[in-house]
């Protein structure tokens, strides 16, 4: 089973943005993941639209852009708008869940939920069937460079067993803590997407390092 690797900008040397794009978007990486963070929400500030529209202009890989904001249904039309092709908000963030859902399956983007390692997979039962992919957090969300937490290879079992039971076709994406160490045993046990920033980012090679992920 090809798995796609979708490298965190998060972890990219800022003041180099323009040629840290540039090395990834020449690289076998198969999305960029932009990771929005309120200070509110999450206790961090990461960057916001501009950021999304000066790395949208720099390449033709999708953009996967995961919002850690609070009532994020105030900007999904901002965000489409400037060409995410992957959106994806998080279950403990808003109380719209169906209508922010249904605002982006009428437009020509992909519908991601993410969920925090401390909500019960259950959560989900409701919309498995009604977005592409469920981003599983490895890490708490908020900060990079966290280390994986063991408990989530259970629940990506969980989460599995959930999306064949509902004869769903979301992919899983896992968002924290992946390096060479765990992905072989993620990969085993059925997710589609790994997100990776420091095992990246911190690399010699980032070609190898997405390379050796997959």
């Amino acid at each position: 089973m090809y798995i796609k690797i979708a490298p965190s900008i998060l972890a990219a040397d800022f003041g180099n943005l323009s040629q840290e794009c540039k090395l990834i978007d020449k690289s076998s990486a198969d999305w960029f993941h932009l990771d929005i963070m309120d200070g509110d929400f999450v206790p961090n500030i990461s960057f916001g639209m501009p950021i999304v529209k000066t790395i949208r202009k720099m390449t033709k890989k999708p953009l996967d852009v995961h919002l850690m904001i609070s009532k994020p249904e105030r900007y999904i039309d901002n965000f489409i708008e400037i060409g995410s092709n992957i959106l994806t908000v998080h279950i403990e963030a808003t109380s719209k869940m169906d209508y922010i859902i249904n605002r982006v399956n009428r437009s020509s983007i992909k519908c991601g939920i993410a969920i925090n390692p401390d909500t019960p997979i259950n959560k989900l039962e409701n919309y498995i069937n009604k977005v592409d992919l469920i981003c599983l957090m490895g890490v708490h969300a908020g900060f990079g460079g966290q280390e994986f937490i063991e408990k989530t290879f259970l629940r990506l079992e969980e989460l599995k067993n959930l999306i064949y039971s509902k004869n769903s076709s979301a992919l899983i994406e896992i968002d924290g803590g992946v390096n060479q160490n765990n992905s072989k045993k993620l990969k085993s046990l059925g997710a589609n997407i790994l997100v990776a920033g420091s095992y990246i980012f911190k690399s010699e090679d980032y070609n190898s390092a997405i390379n050796l992920l997959r």
